[in-house]
């Protein structure tokens, strides 16, 4: 089991109002000074071993669930109705120039995380036969996804979101499709990013929000259009410290 870190700024856990703007939030710090992946741990086969034999490593706990620390903590809010568990596919797609990382953009009418990037994912049905079962089933909701081109390497640690989401981030090798069929009511977008990119730690910015209540900060890596946050950055922040060390 790896260890948790706490994370480098402290702020309290305040959720973002509607129609909060992440973008407009003016940057903290760029992560450029921290240590870069290897490039070769970004093939298929390294990150697949790194999954069945990983190093000791530490997870960030962000502000978003810095405060879950301990399985404990996460059993009684779990005993009181306040988490819904969840899983995503990070889906690593095998291109000839190297891994792709493929994303989507949700709709703006949708009641959490309404317009944001994601990973393809969401409830975990009480039929599903664990977390890697959700993952390939709402990937294959969502967007058309053939479960029989998603390999399934690893798991990261669970990321508890201020939406009440405890999300199984499931980590998959997928033989891309030619074509992808969308959910139009979840999904607005797909959209693929080099995995170097993303594991890149000069892209990674720190932003922090001023409220009333206090400061939150949160991860960002806009790509090109897109502006990845939130959630969907804290987990790929843990990706890239497991395959950093």
């Amino acid at each position: 089991m790896p260890k948790i870190s706490q994370p480098e700024e402290h702020a309290i856990n305040v959720a973002a109002p509607a129609g909060f703007d992440a973008q407009a939030v003016a940057i903290s710090r760029i992560c450029k000074d921290q240590a870069k992946v290897a490039p070769r741990l970004l093939h298929p086969s390294a990150i697949q071993e790194r999954f069945q034999f990983p190093p000791e490593w530490e997870p960030e706990i962000t502000d978003e669930n810095r405060h879950v620390i301990a399985a404990d903590i996460i059993a009684k809010r779990q005993a009181a109705g306040k988490v819904t568990r969840a899983a995503v596919l990070i889906p690593l797609l095998l291109k000839s120039d190297g891994l792709s990382v493929l994303l989507t953009q949700r709709t703006n009418h949708l009641r959490d995380h309404a317009g944001q990037i994601s990973f393809p994912g969401g409830r975990m049905d009480p039929e599903d036969n664990g977390p890697h079962e959700t993952a390939l089933r709402e990937s294959e909701e969502e967007i058309g996804l053939e479960r029989a081109r998603v390999e399934i390497i690893g798991q990261l640690p669970d990321y508890l979101t201020v939406s009440g989401y405890s999300v199984a981030p499931m980590v998959g090798l997928v033989k891309p499709q030619a074509e992808y069929v969308l959910d139009e009511f979840e999904v607005a977008d797909i959209f693929e990013v080099p995995l170097a990119f993303l594991m890149d730690p000069a892209n990674h910015q720190i932003r922090v929000w001023q409220s009333e209540q206090g400061s939150r900060s949160f991860y960002a890596m806009p790509f090109r259009d897109r502006f990845i946050w939130g959630a969907t950055a804290g987990m790929l922040r843990n990706l890239y410290h497991l395959l950093k060390v």
